[in-house]
């Protein structure tokens, strides 16, 4: 009898916990799972760096701190980021470049030539950063991983999430937090 009353009751809890996680925003992964990263979601990102953008003009994180900023490392090279950058393009930039949020390519280690190059290929308008020996990169994720990720930060500079390749549902869990961010709807993210 105690036997049936243990499995009823694992049961139950296993149906509870999966219909609260069907309704709910998909968190960040673990910060056990690093894939990488030398940051962690809830922590203040690193923002002692400027960010020199393909057109000549110059920003930091400092500067653009009250805005939604998302960092996407990238690289010409890179067949993934290349996958990536459209739906980056339609998805975020265009959908929200006029609430509040920046979305800036960090481009690893490529000449300016190289970067303006890639951004006409690719037929993306959000601007893309150099990165001389990848060290914005390095503040973010070990020098030896890949790139293909994007760095979502809050308005106060905190990361709020973190992707890692392109992956069609964590991108989409990435639009949830963003429109979330861009929407006050500060309740839904993790």
């Amino acid at each position: 009898m105690k036997i049936k009353q243990l499995l009823i009751t694992c049961s139950l809890l296993i149906t509870g916990y999966l219909a609260v996680a069907q309704t709910t925003t998909p968190a960040p992964l673990p910060a056990s799972i690093d894939r990488g990263y030398i940051v962690k979601t809830g922590e203040q990102a690193p923002d002692d760096f400027k960010l020199v953008l393909a057109d000549g003009t110059q920003t930091s994180l400092k500067q653009l701190r009250g805005k939604i900023v998302i960092l996407q490392f990238t690289a010409s090279w890179c067949s993934v980021c290349r996958q990536e950058m459209p739906h980056l393009e339609r998805d975020v930039w265009q959908a929200y470049k006029n609430k509040g949020l920046v979305l800036i390519g960090v481009d690893r280690d490529e000449p300016l030539e190289k970067v303006q190059h890639f951004q006409q290929e690719m037929n993306i308008s959000y601007p893309l950063a150099l990165d001389p020996g990848a060290d914005i990169f390095g503040r973010f994720a070990n020098k030896k991983s890949g790139v293909t990720r994007n760095v979502v930060i809050d308005k106060d500079g905190k990361i709020v999430y973190l992707t890692r390749l392109y992956d069609t549902q964590e991108f989409a869990s990435m639009l949830k937090v963003v429109d979330a961010l861009v929407n006050n709807k500060t309740a839904s993210v993790n």
